[in-house]
């Protein structure tokens, strides 16, 4: 997925007016570059601050933070990578549907790269997979974002909701293959 595509909020949610989500994803070999652009009236979101010093977190889900999730082709493992625009990740892996979730060893470090302006954040981020992943081996890739409004209100964006409710970890919204 070369181009940008346009992430959607979750049906019936109430996301702040004016905002567009966009995401980029593409594979060389084993690095996995993202990048995710948002656009619009971005004082009416919550968006954490810089961290001093950035790291791996919990919960960062609670917050805006933009994430991914990948699978190896045909296997029920699949990684959830958090990325906070605060410059705070962390990667978990789970070994079925919402089953098994470990934060994964194989990543100690990871460096998104925030760029805020006063109408756009862009995060972007480069990761080796290879303690992961085989460079010969298809993945599949869902991309999603939790937005926090000024309220408090948390907002679910992907690029498809396959669910009666926002669930990023169902199998069917990984829809990007690489």
């Amino acid at each position: 997925m070369n181009k940008p595509c346009a992430l959607q909020p979750f049906r019936g949610s109430t996301p702040p007016p004016g905002l567009e989500l966009m995401a980029t994803v593409s594979r060389q070999v084993n690095v996995l570059a993202i990048q995710y652009s948002l656009v619009g009236n971005l004082s009416e979101l919550a968006i954490p601050a810089p961290a001093r010093v950035p790291c791996r977190k919990n919960n960062l889900w609670e917050d805006t933070c933009f994430e991914f999730f990948l699978a190896a082709k045909h296997s029920p493992h699949y990684w959830e990578f958090n990325l906070s625009p605060s410059g705070h990740w962390n990667v978990y892996r789970f070994a079925a549907y919402r089953q098994g979730m470990q934060e994964e060893p194989a990543f100690t470090s990871l460096f998104p790269a925030v760029l805020r302006q006063p109408d756009s954040l862009s995060v972007n981020l480069e990761a080796d997979l290879g303690q992961i992943t085989k460079a010969d081996q298809a993945i599949e890739v869902g991309i999603s974002a939790v937005l926090e409004g000024r309220d408090g209100q948390l907002t679910y964006w992907a690029l498809t909701h396959c669910g009666p409710q926002a669930d990023f970890h169902l199998r069917d919204s990984f829809i990007v293959e690489l």
